[in-house]
């Protein structure tokens, strides 16, 4: 298995650390960045690509009999060759054995396996694991529940905001797009550290007037990001 790619270099940790101190000097809230290559590995959705293939070339091969059985017999030079029941399933499950496996292997190719994932499915499958990050990393970390989490999925193009109850009750969840917008048109531009950056400052300026840092707030996380 290939190891996952390197978004960030250590100078772009201690900056993305930087801007999270700057920002909790402001607020009550305690901000978690997570950067994450890929929220699922998606298996499940790659085997539905694959028994979609079989099933239409059972299809195909039920529209089209004699094509694929004279094609059978011209690959294997056998043009007396007759055709029991058996051999006629043999080659209806040979030939989507073939496209199952055939589509497996193609969706290996990582850059073509996310070109086919569904916009929706991967929109969900980020907030899933955005909101168990959140659970894990964040919640309820501080006094007065005021943590936010910043997930940031590479592979699927895809972001998620998380606020704990208290914030999110101060907060509208349409509000969060002003920092998901400063976030990700530099990572667009391969910016991802700037990105982060941005989003956090953003973060900071929307929480500290519901929430100003109080003297008994909790900070536990030495790294600011956590790379996943």
């Amino acid at each position: 298995m290939k190891p996952a790619p390197t978004y960030l270099t250590e100078a772009d940790h201690a900056q993305i650390s930087a801007a999270v101190a700057k920002a909790e000097l402001q607020s009550a809230g305690e901000i978690v960045t997570i950067l994450a290559d890929r929220s699922d590995g998606y298996t499940d959705v790659a085997l539905t690509w694959c028994a979609g293939v079989a099933l239409l070339a059972l299809a195909a091969l039920s529209l089209f009999p004699e094509f694929y059985m004279g094609l059978y017999d011209w690959a294997l030079a056998d043009w007396g060759h007759e055709w029991t029941p058996r051999a006629i399933v043999g080659l209806a499950a040979g030939f989507a054995t073939l496209k199952f496996a055939g589509a497996y292997l193609l969706q290996l190719w990582t850059p073509l396996k996310f070109a086919v994932i569904p916009g929706p499915v991967k929109t969900a499958r980020v907030h899933e694991r955005a909101v168990r990050a959140f659970r894990i990393g964040a919640e309820q970390r501080t006094v007065g529940r005021t943590g936010v989490l910043i997930y940031l999925s590479m592979r699927e193009h895809r972001a998620e905001i998380v606020a704990d109850q208290a914030i999110a009750t101060k907060v509208d969840p349409e509000v969060w797009g002003d920092a998901m917008q400063a976030m990700l048109g530099h990572v667009r531009e391969g910016r991802v550290a700037d990105g982060m950056c941005a989003a956090v400052l953003k973060v900071g300026t929307i929480v500290a007037p519901h929430f100003p840092r109080a003297d008994d707030d909790i900070n536990e996380l030495p790294d600011r990001l956590i790379e996943v």
